[in-house]
């Protein structure tokens, strides 16, 4: 099991000082989210990045149909480069009520799955390098000499996670094809419930059957864990059920209630007190 930290709110100095911090205390990923309107993401990990050696940096998590892919190819490989090979790319549909309709972007959900695919299709394609040409629904790109960029550092690619859809089937497919699975579990009505390590358990195994690829596939929970008591969040029903069902990475997750403001200083207390590493 792996541990990452995502920062809910804060600049681009916050990012940089509390990413040091995490890798001081031991977490291997900080990861930061990405809004419509507000504080660019690749700023705040491309601080990050200048301030830490070993971190994993990432977004918790990229909309990528409100992108466009080749901006996102350059910001990604850019920051690859610059963090020596740690960046990893969270993706999926994104939550419209986020400022999707207030700015414009499209808030169809098909219409954001096939923008989604198509973006990754040319994200991935950017970065193998040219000559490359795409023709799709909704993106066309045609062979482009000027001053191409290297690839990134990371091979065969930035390591991407997925959310997917459990046990939707389309859904699913799009994360297998990819290096990682953000998981939401719906409920035979079709509402999103609770993930319970059995899940985890049952997409495990489906991951082992129907994805043909042999590269390494992380499987990713969030959760909250006492930092005062890291024994307790290990040792109990916290943290060790996970592991045992086949999670790789706890990703702590200390998003605050809409009505509630952000408590820097409890955050930064929390990524100091370190990760519920199992011991």
């Amino acid at each position: 099991m792996k541990y990452g930290f995502v920062l809910p709110y804060g600049d681009a100095r916050i990012a940089a000082d509390f990413a040091f911090e995490a890798e001081q205390a031991g977490w291997e990923g900080f990861f930061v989210w990405e809004p419509v309107w507000g504080i660019d993401a690749w700023v705040c990990l491309t601080a990050a990045a200048m301030h830490t050696q070993r971190i994993r940096l990432g977004t918790m998590l990229t909309p990528v149909s409100r992108m466009r892919p080749w901006k996102l190819a350059s910001e990604t490989a850019t920051l690859d480069h610059l963090s020596n090979g740690r960046v990893i790319l969270s993706v999926g549909l994104g939550a419209i009520d986020t400022g999707f309709a207030e700015f414009g972007e499209v808030t169809d959900r098909k219409t954001r799955a096939e923008l989604l695919d198509e973006g990754l299709d040319i994200l991935i394609g950017l970065w193998r390098g040219q000559p490359f040409n795409y023709e799709g629904k909704h993106y066309h790109v045609r062979e482009n000499n000027f001053f191409p960029p290297p690839p990134p550092v990371q091979r065969p690619r930035i390591p991407i996670w997925v959310v997917g859809a459990w046990r939707r089937d389309k859904s699913m497919a799009r994360a297998l094809r990819y290096d990682g699975l953000l998981p939401n579990v719906f409920d035979d009505d079709g509402k999103i419930r609770e993930m319970t390590p059995a899940d985890v358990r049952a997409m495990r195994d489906y991951v082992a059957t129907n994805r043909s690829a042999t590269t390494p596939y992380d499987i990713i929970v969030e959760g909250r864990t006492p930092g005062d008591n890291p024994d307790r969040a290990a040792a109990n029903s916290i943290v060790q059920p996970w592991v045992d069902a086949g999670a790789t990475w706890w990703i702590e997750a200390p998003w605050p209630a809409p009505d509630q403001p952000t408590d820097p200083d409890g955050i930064l207390r929390r990524i100091q007190q370190g990760p519920p590493r199992i011991s």
